[in-house]
């Protein structure tokens, strides 16, 4: 029998995925108002909102926000373009106090997060979601774009096992969503999991991640889950920063494991003991899911 290795001229595998096929997105701009420890609301403008919050955030953003401190997301309008969002901010600034409040609450109620398990209706939301980062990001190492079947399949898969989240707004958008999946096939890994996030290019910054990732894990622990995995590309500062904010460790780096968009990336291990260090002796099997009680539990107590 002729090995099918074997060819008169052997074919080639994939083709690489050059830098061009890359998608950009139109320009865009925010105007935004976030506010700070006294209550007081400050208006801005920026053209990478998740990064313009992590800078008020952690003190090195606006002189105001230095002396105030405590900045937080309390109103975002995407605009076209950086003249628009001039305006924007411009017009913010304009306002009375109490028309600010006003804003900021009608914002807020609007983009209120509610974290729920997916089901299988979830599919198309999640995979135009997903084709995204196929298309614009190396968050993501797939070429091709994936189909709702696929994606249908997938949730179907992960449920049996493990949770798979999603975060709508109030009008039902889907803002990003977060699953866990075995980290190997072979039956001494069954308490490892790899845990895979992600967000609506328009909600980075604003939360999201969080809402998510807080009861997927405490999900995951719950039935007995020991270690968690999170695989992050490398470079990708927000990813590494968001993975060590909720405890997770740096466990080491494949170096040039990936190829995409015309680069050689590397892929970081980042590790979270999900059990106490004291407890290293027989684990128990692992539960392959949890009660409706027990998630509805955690999920309050996790938001």
């Amino acid at each position: 029998m002729t090995s099918p290795y074997l060819h008169e001229d052997p074919p080639r595998g994939f083709a690489p995925s050059t830098a061009d096929q890359r998608a950009e997105d139109a320009p865009t701009a925010w105007a935004y108002m976030v506010r700070c420890a006294d209550g007081s609301l400050y208006s801005g403008w920026t053209n990478d909102l998740a990064r313009r919050l992590r800078h008020h955030a952690g003190g090195t953003g606006a002189r105001y926000t230095r002396m105030k401190g405590g900045a937080k997301l309390a109103y975002a309008q995407r605009c076209a373009d950086k003249s628009e969002a001039l305006r924007r901010e411009a017009a913010l600034k304009k306002l009375s106090r109490p028309e600010k409040e006003a804003l900021a609450d009608a914002w807020a109620a609007q983009h209120k997060i509610t974290v729920r398990l997916a089901d299988e209706s979830d599919a198309e939301a999640v995979v135009d979601l997903y084709n995204w980062y196929v298309t614009h990001s190396t968050a993501t190492f797939q070429y091709e774009l994936s189909t709702v079947e696929e994606m249908r399949e997938n949730i179907r898969g992960v449920l049996q096992r493990a949770p798979f989240l999603v975060a709508e707004d109030a009008t039902g958008r889907l803002c990003g969503y977060a699953c866990a999946h075995p980290l190997h096939p072979r039956a001494a890994y069954g308490w490892c999991v790899e845990t895979t996030i992600y967000c609506a290019p328009d909600c980075m910054g604003q939360g999201v991640g969080g809402r998510l990732y807080r009861p997927l894990l405490a999900m995951l622990k719950a039935q007995g889950y020991r270690e968690a995995a999170a695989l992050v590309t490398h470079p990708n500062p927000e990813s590494e920063a968001f993975h060590k904010a909720l405890g997770f460790f740096k466990a080491g780096t494949q170096p040039r494991s990936g190829y995409k968009f015309g680069r050689w990336l590397d892929v970081q291990t980042w590790w979270l003991h999900l059990a106490e260090e004291s407890d290293r002796g027989e684990p128990a099997p692992v539960r392959l899911g949890l009660t409706r009680a027990e998630v509805d539990a955690i999920l309050e107590k996790t938001q």
